[in-house]
């Protein structure tokens, strides 16, 4: 058994050193490797940054047509309120003038009757 075992063991040793590449090759294909996983990490950098654009020019589309829209909006509550307001205004000055207008032509007829000459005393 002992000996089955220290000839397997042999062989195996064998054949790994008859199928491992030899150092040069070993060292030609990690430079390779390095060489392929720099040109791998810039492609994913590149693609990774035209993906963030992207990302960021939607962003700001979306943020545009939004301040856009809720300025269209703003200008719209603001003419509405505008409108309103002069309406009021109109109302209320037209009150003030009707009944300053009231006032004083009671007023006048007061100092109409007051004013007016009298007749000599017979």
């Amino acid at each position: 058994m002992k000996l089955n075992l220290v000839c397997t063991a042999s062989a195996l040793l064998a054949a790994t050193l008859l199928l491992a590449p030899s150092g040069p090759t070993l060292a030609q294909s990690s430079d390779t490797s390095a060489k392929q996983d720099i040109k791998n990490a810039g492609t994913d950098t590149k693609n990774a940054t035209k993906k963030t654009a992207h990302s960021v020019a939607k962003g700001t589309k979306t943020a545009a047509e939004k301040t856009k829209e809720g300025t269209k909006t703003a200008a719209e509550k603001t003419k509405q309120g505008t409108k309103t307001a002069a309406s009021k205004t109109k109302a209320g000055t037209k009150k003030v003038v009707h009944s300053t207008a009231s006032g004083t032509a009671k007023t006048a007829d007061k100092v109409e009757d007051k004013t007016a000459p009298k007749p000599p005393n017979q």
